[in-house]
């Protein structure tokens, strides 16, 4: 009985890794593309003046 539950975690334990990465590789994309739209409107919205669209 023991085994069969350590299966079964360990089988939840990487569904959940593995819906996560995916979740995360997704996040990625969506930062990746509002990083680089910034690039594109903030020259246009700072009346073509070159600046930092960013504050660190």
């Amino acid at each position: 009985m023991v085994p069969v539950l350590l299966v079964l975690l360990l089988a939840l334990i990487l569904f959940g890794a593995g819906f996560a990465l995916k979740a995360l590789w997704w996040v990625a994309v969506v930062v990746l593309v509002v990083w680089a739209l910034g690039f594109v409107i903030r020259p246009a919205a700072n009346g073509g003046r070159r600046g930092r669209w960013y504050r660190w």
